[in-house]
């Protein structure tokens, strides 16, 4: 076989890849929209989107459905999917590539971060040009002051300051605890949640960082101070949770309580793929009027991280099982601890190019 035939059969076998790839991910929200759920398919589709990039399933660049593709196989309207997909690219989690179709964005293109911190390097290159040029110095003797620099390497590092923006304290503290492993120790995490910034409260701490769910990303970039960089933090279920779930007694009568309408469609499939010798479970939503009555018929009750205040209500001797996310270590060394280096690394901004 020559190199020609060679590079057609990879490209052979990568398109086969990227349509399995994407035949799944259509099949999967398809299958998982629920009807028998009080929550529209329109919520119901952006929240299975914004979990599945949430936690990993649906990865930075992968191709989406089309508009038709998905509303035929799901049996919704086009215009259904179609307000979703405008949604999510509002909100930066995924864009649209003319002629190409729609992906799942890589979570710095819509604040541009770095290209924006290279027009600033730019700027300062031009400036540091045209002071030495007053000073009747060459671009070659600053080029070489420049290199010799380089040449030395990085300068001390200064501390970070992070910020996580959670949904509830508790829960949001357990992941900074998390990734308190992965910083400098000099460096500084705290938390906050985005109903406490809504109510028009400070962050806890200068941010030089902040971390947040995908899809409360553009929420918490109008709630804090304009130009402070964002990365999305991705979450994988924690391994106790995994270990709990696989245990179940396959005849129990298991319930799950949801916070979040658009994540119930999304937590069924969640507990079933951990506990695969169970037939099948039901989900509430922590407002249902019925939740009292439903609590007392379940054996096993399977409730989302900050419904702990339900568990008052669950008849004693039945077992409750936190379905805990923890954040994923592979994100966390991949996108947030060479963000979190850039930044480092990066000449402290000026009053005028704050202002």
């Amino acid at each position: 076989m020559n190199k020609n035939s060679s590079n057609v059969a990879l490209g052979d076998r990568t398109s086969q890849i990227e349509q399995d790839a994407q035949e799944r991910i259509l099949a999967n929200l398809a299958a998982t929209l629920d009807r028998t759920l009080p929550v529209p398919l329109g919520v119901q589709l952006r929240g299975l989107i914004e979990f599945g990039i949430g936690f990993g399933e649906l990865v930075p660049g992968q191709k989406l459905p089309s508009v038709r593709e998905l509303a035929e196989r799901a049996g919704i309207a086009p215009m259904t999917v179609a307000t979703v997909y405008q949604d999510l690219r509002k909100s930066g989690l995924i864009k649209a590539k003319p002629g190409a179709g729609t992906y799942v964005n890589d979570g710095h293109t819509r604040d541009g971060l770095r290209s924006t911190s290279m027009r600033k390097i730019q700027r300062r290159i031009d400036a540091l040009f045209n002071e030495a040029e007053e000073m009747g110095l060459s671009p070659t003797v600053v080029s070489s002051l420049v290199n010799a620099r380089a040449a030395r390497g990085r300068s001390p590092s200064r501390p970070m300051h992070l910020v996580i923006v959670g949904h509830f304290l508790d829960t949001t503290q357990q992941y900074a605890d998390r990734i308190r492993e992965y910083l400098g120790p000099n460096d500084s995490i705290a938390v906050t949640t985005l109903s406490a910034l809504q109510a028009g409260k400070p962050l806890p701490q200068p941010c030089d960082l902040c971390a947040t769910f995908p899809h409360r990303r553009s929420d918490v970039e109008s709630l804090i101070p304009p130009g402070t960089p964002i990365v999305n933090l991705n979450f994988i279920p924690a391994e106790e949770t995994r270990a709990q779930l696989a245990v179940i007694d396959p005849m129990a009568r298991i319930g799950v309580v949801s916070i979040f309408p658009e994540f119930m469609a999304f937590m069924r499939p969640g507990v079933l793929r951990f506990t695969p010798h169970v037939s099948d479970v039901e989900v509430r939503l922590i407002t249902d009027p019925d939740l009292t009555e439903f609590l007392q018929s379940l054996d096993v009750l399977v409730y989302a991280s900050g419904a702990e205040p339900l568990l008052k209500d669950l008849p004693a001797g039945r077992q409750a099982i936190e379905f805990r996310y923890v954040p994923d270590p592979h994100a966390v060394r991949q996108v947030l601890v060479p963000e979190i280096e850039r930044l480092r690394s990066a000449p402290l901004a000026t009053k005028e190019e704050i202002e």
